[in-house]
């Protein structure tokens, strides 16, 4: 992979990490048409993925302090509460890590047939969220934030997003817009950051994925690394305020026809 492959597809995952438009998706695309795969493609992919999370304790840094503080007194608070729905939230995720990681990896390899279908399906759940009207709930239950779970732990499927999912399922619970995508960013934060640190674990004790890993320049590694962060600092924000305003109806249109494309060019 060169520079100018790892900029552009650092640029590509932290945009689409925050936007619901599916960065695994996004970053098998664009490694199928740079021709990127095997062991070089999944490094390039641990380096962006924690680029991003690293943006995400960047923008959100006063919200993620506030809740230590206030978890850190130990007390049944506002804080503790919602360190709680973050910790249910995680479990749906930790058995798909545990149990089927090696089908999720088989399934990554599989084309671009499966990341165009995911794209249609994420279509449907962030246009289904614009329509829909449930009755607004105040805070996000112990059992609404298993449920933004679940979608999480169905995202890892490439092409399905994973904030355009548990954003959309909690809308459709009835979670306010203004808590919904900081709940989503922040609930990523522990799985990807467990996810790498295993990811790199495996990919350093084996001898043949030494090899990928230092086929790949250092400063095509920084770059791709850079790319991502910056780009998902700016998008982190804008998403934010998207959600906001409730205007993931246009995303759902791209989704559509990214997908459809998508699943033409797999034919």
């Amino acid at each position: 992979m060169g520079e100018l492959e790892a900029l552009i597809l650092g640029l590509l995952q932290g945009l689409t990490e925050y936007l619901p438009v599916s960065s695994s998706g996004h970053l098998a695309i664009g490694s199928y048409l740079f021709g990127i795969e095997g062991d070089e493609n999944l490094t390039f992919t641990i380096l962006v993925h924690v680029a991003t999370v690293l943006s995400t304790l960047v923008v959100l840094w006063r919200e993620i302090w506030q809740l230590i503080q206030g978890a850190i007194k130990f007390q049944w608070n506002d804080e503790m509460k919602y360190v709680v729905n973050i910790i249910i939230s995680m479990i749906p995720i930790a058995v798909v890590g545990l149990f089927f990681k090696d089908t999720i990896e088989e399934i990554f390899g599989s084309g671009l047939l499966v990341v165009g279908l995911m794209l249609l399906l994420t279509s449907a759940l962030l246009a289904f969220s614009y329509y829909a009207k449930p009755r607004v709930k105040e805070t996000i239950s112990p059992v609404h934030a298993f449920i933004i779970g679940l979608a999480q732990a169905c995202a890892v499927m490439p092409g399905l997003s994973r904030s355009g999912s548990t954003i959309a399922t909690g809308l459709l619970l009835g979670n306010k817009k203004e808590s919904m995508a900081q709940f989503s960013f922040l609930m990523v934060i522990p799985p990807i950051l467990g996810e790498a640190l295993l990811d790199f674990k495996d990919l350093f004790e084996a001898e043949a994925d030494v090899v990928a890993t230092a086929s790949m320049s250092t400063s095509a590694m920084v770059i791709g690394f850079l790319a991502a962060f910056v780009a998902g600092c700016a998008a982190c924000k804008w998403m934010v305020n998207i959600v906001k305003r409730g205007k993931l109806v246009y995303f759902a249109i791209y989704c559509a026809i990214i997908g459809a494309i998508t699943l033409f060019c797999s034919l």
